[in-house]
């Protein structure tokens, strides 16, 4: 009869066979079919004319952005903050806390 001691080395011999198995020789490449492309691609709008008129006259301009500005009243509230005057302080080191 087969003792103790040898079915629990057998049992550990197996299981790090099987690990080493698994480890070390890598499973086989899964297939999968690529989509095939059509001959041409489609046209898509890209909601951007392809011409763009650009005002020629300062007139011109300023209808334009009384036009933008109409629709969006507050675009010209960030316009009216001042620009930063001055240095901006920059932080200062801190010592290493030593213990």
């Amino acid at each position: 009869m087969i003792s103790v001691r040898l079915a629990v080395r057998a049992v550990l011999v197996a299981a790090a066979l099987a690990g080493c198995f698994t480890y070390f020789i890598p499973p086989p490449p899964l297939v999968t079919v690529a989509p095939q492309l059509p001959e041409k691609m489609p046209e898509l709008p890209t909601g951007i004319p392809a011409n763009i008129d650009r005002p020629e006259t300062p007139d011109q301009f300023l209808q334009a952005a009384q036009a933008i500005l109409k629709q969006d009243p507050n675009a010209q509230a960030s316009a009216d903050k001042p620009t930063i005057t001055g240095l901006i302080p920059l932080p200062k080191k801190r010592p290493i806390l030593r213990p």
